[in-house]
């Protein structure tokens, strides 16, 4: 038998974009794509093809990977286990490869979303045929969420299970969605599950606990353990709903550097964690959401030392007090902070100030044409973003400017009814208090 992997599936761009009161623009969320394929991550779940303002992002990064701009990270759309849901997000979507298709399986949210109207047989007998539709679509990989696993019977997760297995999905995805599960049970589960269903799992664990990270990479080893291949469910800086998701940075430091795992469980050997770095600082930016001072990895304290003792170790030898080295993870470089005159560009920048911005990145335009075309991008990424355009961001518009203006594309959907059209007439000229 082969030897077992564990995979990472970043979900920053689905579940930590629904981070109440944030949100990236699809500009930022194209950004993180292409962080995730620098690092190497296998897998992002990139947003919701059934969302009508995702459509032009969801192709554009499609077409993205098509061009090899995202080379190694694959790009999977969520969905809810429904018919019509799959049938929607190919005819929006036509180029999905990879789905997730999303159902809620505890008796609590049986009773408390479906009031009735769905029995347990009626869920593995809808989920079923989202899936042979999904793969009638054009899916080439279909798997299966079931929502609130840790809080649903066993016995009901492996038919489940088995049901959408024979229907040809190709994992399941065991969700933790209220942050319930302990490390031993997560593991005890997983490889209950691996075992008797014979999927490969996928793991996606909140933080309302605490133990986000602890309850995926102990219910990666079950999962192993079990005999299947581990997906990881991850989230850039542990954003997402309430307390958050699994840290893709912690995830993968506990895998290579703990004591459990060194060694003895293997990771995506695509992934490069001298990318880690940059990852988060982007992703903080383009939250609006500054990395905690302790955090592991990435805080601006991970590798600062004070006391006597420990500056007296870690000046002798750093590893008698640090686990592992800040150069591994792209950090050590310094960072040029501009104190004199300054030219940016943005909604309201000029031409000359724009060419100076993209010279001081070595880039120079062709024509003027080329320039102010560039130029109008600029402007109208200001005004998505809301934000400042960092250099990344500037060079993915000089290089792939078609995609930049499509995913920047979105058309408000608006078909108003009779009784809402004479409500707009009646209200001309009414002033809002």
């Amino acid at each position: 038998m082969s030897e077992k992997i564990i995979y990472i599936v970043d979900v920053t761009n689905r579940d930590g974009v629904q981070t109440s009161r944030l949100g990236l623009a699809k500009l930022q969320k194209t950004l993180v794509n292409i962080y995730l394929d620098e690092m190497g991550v296998t897998q992002s779940e990139f947003g919701f093809p059934t969302t009508k303002h995702e459509i032009n992002y969801l192709n554009a990064n499609l077409e993205l990977a098509a061009r090899g701009a995202i080379k190694r990270t694959k790009l999977s759309g969520w969905m809810r286990a429904l018919e019509s849901d799959v049938i929607e997000s190919f005819k929006n979507v036509p180029g999905l490869k990879i789905v997730n298709l999303s159902v809620s399986t505890s008796d609590q949210m049986i009773r408390g979303k479906f009031g009735g109207r769905k029995t347990k047989h009626d869920i593995i007998n809808d989920t079923v045929k989202a899936v042979k539709t999904a793969y009638k679509c054009g899916a080439e990989i279909v798997g299966v969420n079931a929502e609130d696993a840790s809080r649903t019977d066993q016995e009901f997760l492996v038919k489940l299970g088995l049901a959408v297995k024979k229907a040809g999905a190709k994992r399941l995805r065991y969700c933790d969605t209220l942050g319930y599960d302990s490390p031993v049970v997560a593991y005890e589960r997983l490889k209950d599950l691996a075992r008797r269903v014979g999927l490969d799992l996928e793991m996606h664990f909140h933080n309302d606990l605490g133990m986000a990270v602890a309850n995926s990479v102990r219910g990666a080893q079950g999962a192993i353990d079990g005999g299947v291949d581990a997906y990881i469910n991850t989230a850039v800086n542990g954003m997402g709903e309430r307390a958050g998701n699994a840290d893709l940075a912690c995830c993968v430091l506990a895998i290579l550097k703990s004591s459990g795992f060194a060694g003895k469980y293997k990771i995506d050997s695509n992934i490069d964690i001298s990318k880690i770095w940059q990852l988060a600082k982007y992703t903080s930016y383009a939250f609006g959401v500054p990395i905690p001072i302790n955090y592991p990895a990435v805080g601006g304290n991970a590798f600062a030392h004070e006391s006597g003792i420990h500056a007296d170790g870690a000046l002798k030898d750093r590893r008698n007090y640090e686990l592992y080295d800040f150069e591994e993870l792209g950090r050590g470089g310094p960072e040029i902070v501009e104190t004199g005159r300054m030219i940016t560009t943005g909604e309201y920048g000029g031409i000359k100030g724009f060419r100076d911005v993209y010279e001081k990145m070595s880039i120079e335009f062709k024509d003027d044409t080329e320039a102010h075309n560039i130029l109008e991008l600029a402007r109208y990424a200001n005004v998505h973003t809301q934000f400042p355009l960092v250099e990344s961001e500037l060079k993915f518009i000089y290089h792939h400017p078609d995609l930049a203006a499509k995913i920047m594309t979105v058309v408000p959907f608006f078909q108003p009814s009779e009784d809402l059209k004479n409500r707009i007439k009646k209200n001309r000229g009414k002033t809002i208090h």
